[in-house]
């Protein structure tokens, strides 16, 4: 299989990457971003500008895309630079890759995505599903975690501090509400590329725990 993945220079992203070189089923991982990636066998790691894609690169032939693409408010600075990294930009390029053959696409998306929601985050989330759901994907699988553990490169405050309050109350609290290891949603998403299942399949945060 040859693997197209979106975002790999992220805590998610770093951890698939790993995962998808190591396996055996991979034959190659194409890993297109802003950033230079290390030379590793199988990987091939474009520099791209996102809001230039280049539609007939060779290398958006590949059989499943797994997109662990996304970023913060704070970061972004905006809604609407928000909405462009979340949401245009792994919309963009499921399109691409569909059109160039590809026949799986994986979603980190998150808990509580619902193009109806009030929360803004949830909204963008659920508004993007809804998109992929129509680009006629023959297997869609929408991975949905909640509060992603793991060591970031960029410190968050407010993840850190509702990492330890999540991490205290684990025990009493509900599945879906406990903390999602990175390497759990990796390995999530991989074994949906991998498996390319018929259909639409989502893998809710209760079973990442």
């Amino acid at each position: 299989m040859k693997l197209l993945l979106l975002g790999a220079s992220g805590l998610v992203g770093g951890e698939l990457l790993r995962l998808a070189l190591a396996e055996p089923a991979v034959s190659a991982v194409v890993a297109p971003g802003r950033r230079a990636l290390p030379p590793q066998p199988k990987l091939d790691a474009p520099l791209i500008d996102w809001d230039a894609l280049p539609d007939q690169a060779p290398w958006w032939r590949a059989d499943a895309v797994i997109c662990t693409l996304g970023t913060t408010m704070r970061a972004a600075g905006s809604q609407a630079a928000f909405r462009r990294v979340d949401h245009d930009y792994p919309l963009a390029a499921a399109r691409l890759a569909r059109r160039h053959g590809a026949r799986a696409y994986a979603l980190n998306s998150a808990l509580g995505a619902d193009p109806a929601s009030r929360i803004f985050y949830n909204r963008v989330k659920g508004e993007l599903e809804q998109a992929l759901r129509g680009l006629d994907y023959p297997s869609l699988s929408l991975v949905r975690p909640g509060l992603i553990g793991g060591q970031r490169e960029a410190f968050r405050t407010g993840e850190r501090v509702a990492t330890w309050a999540l991490r205290l109350a684990g025990p009493v609290l509900p599945r879906r509400w406990r903390i999602n290891p990175a390497p759990r949603i990796a390995r999530a998403l991989l074994d949906a590329a991998l498996r390319a299942e018929p259909g639409l399949r989502i893998v809710e945060s209760d079973r990442l725990t």
